[in-house]
């Protein structure tokens, strides 16, 4: 029996049939009107929507609100007790460089953050950047950061007032706190400051939201006089640009899902044209930080699958001077690395747990920093400076808050120095976190993480939520989440499956949940929907399954084939029409994606596994449970028209009787609203349908 009572008439989208032929095969799709034409420009100006698509979203809009009018109480309730978790004065820890230490903070009631500084040992703040105050009057604003000149004069803010990601640069004098007349727009977010701090470089967006060219900007000049550095023509390739702790060279790094390319300047002439490292091989990957007289190089050349770490002279760093210093080991997958003045620093994850290593650079001796918890979640983050014996690390765990370390690589002193505070309290020893292993339908043993309170009663009974991702090499952390824990206090199982399509297990993980092998993230988390079943955490009506982006087209497959396994299916920002969208190649992430899900347009292969899994294409006369769908309107990742047209598929043909909601955000993209506590309303919104759809509202 379906838990939503005296529904309204659900909105019901025009049909009007569009044909799209591809390889001989012919598509008709009824919903396809729902794309703006104008969309690149509606992404800046959303009051250009077309009216008929607007007023179909208001429509879906009022019939989710009327679906869901019940559990209003209940989403206060769960509000609350989300930011009651908070604590709403919170500061970071500063970070030191040179003569000040650098952090952010929040004030109580605030929705946006503030940058400040003080004195390097200790004294009064200045807060350099007030979030909430660049915020007033904005429906949405995201802040990209702020970045400060190596003199510390300056500071480089950017920020998006609509969601579209397209971000402003502005520059602040970090003296006078006042900001300089220079306005860099569409950009990627964030710059990287010249030694002298009187120029910097940035990524500017395209109008198909692509991180295309590279320019310099000198300062007190206008964007229309910057210098392009580097145009990247490929449209199937990601590029970024980055600095060095010492300030000897700018980075250009180009990359797609599979394949990289760095291109150096060296700051000691900032004209110079970018020199290649390594050329662009489809398969080779790699990542550089500087070390002084040698960049250390994150590559797997050579075969190395699960990676290894090489050194360069910095004169020469082209690919036949590569030496190898930390080898490639099989079934340890290196994450990330950083270099000192006497230690080579890295992330690694073996068996689905993560460590952090660090080898003397002078004796080559290695340790690592250890724990000892079944599933946990660590942070690198290094320092900002290079002379150092000491780096930053975070560590948490589903049942420990967030910890914050400083770490002497010498003395190998561990010092604590901040706990995630949880004002309304919260007792490790009241719950339980563990990892049990799930078997695939081809004997593959799928990690889950689990977190329970120790009274919840494992015969079945407690609902559960499953969450899902498996993209991009994407792991999933088990960290701390003060979130759920109003689903936990509620007698909810909350389980992450860490599926095939991360890299939880290692560089084969993903690489056995992508492309031909994409269907294996979907029954992998229905296998660990069945062991959840089958060991008695849950049952199959009380069982919601959660997943964004990504996730969200992960949501959309299970829904298809196992759509009786789940009492619900929270879907946000789904990517749930793949075939469409990989066959339109003027979308923003369309030619960088095919190398994680193919290329349909060239590859008829590539086109009939798309057609064979993709969730739009795929809807069909079968009993959908209650799904919840969560778009944003200026997104330019998942378009809005995805999720729309999919809910309109979906309630066309679905037999069964929960119903199909759509929530989109008008004013927000991607990552939902942007205010720290507006982005708890809306957690507090899915959880409440998550609650109704399991048979608990209070």
């Amino acid at each position: 029996m379906s838990p939503f009572k005296s529904l309204p008439n659900a909105p019901v989208a025009a049909r009007k049939p569009f044909a799209d032929t591809r390889h001989g095969i012919t598509r008709t799709d009824d919903y396809a009107w729902l794309r703006a034409d104008n969309w690149q420009a509606m992404f800046k100006d959303t009051t250009i929507l077309d009216p008929e698509i607007r007023s179909h979203l208001e429509a879906e809009n009022a019939y989710m609100t009327s679906a869901m009018a019940d559990t209003e109480t209940l989403q206060k309730v769960l509000f609350s007790e989300m930011r009651g978790r908070i604590k709403e004065d919170d500061s970071s820890v500063p970070v030191k460089d040179g003569p000040f230490a650098y952090g952010t903070a929040f004030v109580t009631g605030g929705e946006q953050p503030r940058y400040f500084r003080e004195p390097r040992e200790g004294g009064d703040r200045a807060v350099l950047l007030d979030g909430d105050k660049e915020a007033e009057g904005k429906d949405y604003f995201r802040l990209a950061g702020l970045d400060h000149s190596t003199d510390h004069a300056r500071g480089i803010w950017g920020y998006d007032d609509k969601g579209s990601e397209y971000f402003t640069l502005r520059i602040r004098d970090l003296d006078t706190l006042s900001d300089l007349a220079d306005e860099i727009e569409n950009t990627g977010g964030g710059g990287v400051w010249a030694p002298d701090g009187k120029s910097f470089f940035y990524t500017l967006l395209d109008d198909n939201h692509r991180p295309s060219r590279i320019y310099h900007h000198i300062l007190g000049t206008p964007q229309s006089a910057d210098r392009l550095v580097y145009e990247e023509e490929d449209p199937g390739f990601f590029m970024g640009v980055g600095g060095s702790l010492l300030d000897d060279v700018i980075f250009i790094d180009i990359h797609d899902h599979e394949t990289s390319e760095y291109r150096l300047i060296p700051t000691s002439d900032l004209t110079a044209e970018p020199k290649v490292v390594a050329p662009r091989e489809t398969g080779l990957e790699y990542s550089m930080v500087e070390g002084g007289d040698v960049f250390y190089i994150l590559t797997n050349a050579d075969g190395a699958k699960d990676f290894k770490i090489v050194e360069a002279p910095f004169a020469t760093p082209e690919r036949a001077q590569w030496r190898e210093v930390v080898p490639h080991t099989p079934g340890r997958l290196i994450l990330s690395h950083m270099a000192f003045a006497g230690h080579l620093v890295w992330l690694e994850r073996e068996n689905g747990l993560p460590q952090i290593k660090i080898r003397d650079r002078k004796s080559g001796e290695e340790h690592a920093i250890a724990f000892a918890e079944e599933a946990f979640s660590l942070g690198l983050h290094g320092a900002a400076e290079y002379d150092t014996t000491v780096i930053r690390f975070s560590y948490s765990s589903m049942t420990t808050p967030a910890q914050l370390f400083d770490y002497d690589m010498v003395t190998r002193e561990r010092r604590l120095l901040k706990t995630q505070d949880v004002p309304s309290g919260h007792r490790i020893e009241d719950y339980v976190t563990r990892r049990v292993m799930a078997k695939a339908p081809d004997g593959e043993e799928v990690p889950v993480s689990l977190l329970y309170r120790k009274d919840t009663p494992l015969d079945g009974s407690a609902p559960c939520l499953l969450y899902g991702y498996g993209a991009y090499g994407m792991a999933i952390p088990a960290s701390f989440n003060t979130n759920c824990l109003s689903l936990v206090d509620r007698g909810f199982v909350y389980a992450i499956a860490h599926i095939r399509g991360g890299k939880d297990k290692g560089f084969a993980w993903y690489e056995d949940g992508k492309m031909e092998k994409k269907t294996n993230s979907f029954t992998d988390f229905i296998a660990a929907a069945d062991h959840l079943v089958a060991a008695r955490f849950t049952a199959y009506d009380k069982l919601v399954a959660q997943g964004g982006s990504a996730g969200g087209m992960l949501m959309g497959a299970v829904a298809n084939l196992a759509p009786e396994k789940f009492a619900g299916i929270i879907a946000a920002v789904p990517f749930v029409d793949v075939l469409s969208t990989m066959l339109d190649d003027t979308l923003p992430l369309t030619p960088p994606e095919w190398p994680e899900w193919g290329n349909p347009i060239e590859d008829e292969a590539a086109y009939h596994h798309i057609a064979s899994y993709s969730p739009y294409d795929n809807v069909g006369a079968k009993p959908y449970p209650p799904i919840l769908i969560l778009s944003g309107l200026t997104d330019p990742r998942v378009t809005y028209w995805e999720p729309t047209k999919w809910a309109a598929k979906l309630r066309a043909h679905t037999t069964g009787t929960g119903p199909i909601l759509l929530k989109t955000n008008m004013g927000a993209g991607h990552g939902g609203a942007s205010g720290r506590f507006q982005r708890l309303e809306e957690v507090a919104f899915e959880y409440a349908f998550a609650l109704k759809v399991a048979g608990i509202e209070a």
